[in-house]
């Protein structure tokens, strides 16, 4: 059912500076501004690469101020895409899902999921701007991986045979990436559960239990991105080169209101997505284009 991961809702405090944040690092574009009553929110949408960037600050009593009360500012959301929002609609009511439609999105009750507040949008295509290509990972921090995999395969309509075991030791955790449209492209849920409590995705599950963790990118120019930061006065940590140049990055939460962000090169990701073949040879055709 999941088509792409559509966009992103970051909870802030300050609209017009977290508007300057977003474009000066992802060269994102301001699509409108407006309310979003569902959350009690006041938005700017922005758009990066061919995703959007949703940027919420209360407007009153809700979620939105709940979280800022809590946290200050952070990953608040997630969106996917879907080609039928009917069908998607009768699909999560076959699931005993509760959702309120409003503003063309299905808002799903944050009981549905694990921590992850969730709205499915209509899939359309958008023409890329800015420094990205897209949005295609949010990261799920859980207690039980199975669980969540199990859930989000029957909520969302996912093959799970399509789904791919990740483990990681530098950052102590195991579980699933739930590739919805694999081998077309890399959009999915990583669903994560903590093997260090000592590290820091085990020390923010620990604070915050599950919940949105972070939220990849894919770009054509990693280093791009790095030079975008420093020009703001920050720092931005490259994680792995090789013979093509910077192949992948994190972006602190201090550099980007509350949120860690990872940006990858393109086709890099597959590495840990199961082609890593396919990774290889972009590597190599891009590093053979720069030789």
């Amino acid at each position: 059912m999941l088509r792409r991961v559509d966009r992103v809702q970051i909870a802030v405090a300050d609209l017009d500076a977290a508007e300057k944040i977003t474009a000066d690092i992802f060269g994102a574009e301001l699509i409108r501004r407006g309310a979003v009553e569902p959350i009690r929110a006041r938005r700017s949408t922005m758009q990066a690469g061919s995703s959007l960037i949703e940027l919420l600050a209360p407007a009153g009593s809700g979620p939105v101020k709940d979280f800022t009360d809590r946290w200050n500012s952070g990953l608040f959301g997630v969106g996917f895409s879907v080609d039928d929002l009917d069908a998607a609609a009768r699909h999560l009511d076959g699931q005993g899902a509760r959702f309120e439609r409003a503003d063309g999105l299905l808002w799903l009750e944050p009981a549905a999921t694990f921590g992850m507040r969730v709205v499915l949008s209509a899939h359309h295509e958008r023409a890329p701007v800015g420094a990205i290509k897209w949005t295609y990972e949010t990261t799920n921090v859980v207690r039980d991986w199975r669980a969540a995999s199990d859930r989000y395969a029957n909520l969302f309509g996912l093959d799970a045979s399509k789904f791919v075991p990740i483990e990681s030791k530098d950052f102590g955790y195991t579980g699933t990436l739930t590739m919805f449209d694999a081998p077309a492209r890399l959009d999915r849920i990583e669903i994560s559960q903590i093997t260090d409590p000592a590290g820091a995705m085990g020390r923010f599950h620990d604070r915050r239990g599950d919940s949105l963790y972070m939220f990849f990118v894919e770009t054509d120019d990693v280093a791009a991105i790095a030079k975008r930061i420093e020009a703001r006065g920050g720092n931005a940590r490259i994680w792995r080169a090789d013979e093509a140049g910077a192949a992948e990055m994190f972006i602190h939460p201090r550099e980007f209101m509350g949120v860690l962000v990872g940006v990858s090169r393109t086709e890099q990701a597959w590495t840990w997505s199961g082609d890593s073949d396919r990774a290889r040879r972009a590597a190599k055709s891009r590093a053979a284009k720069l030789a």
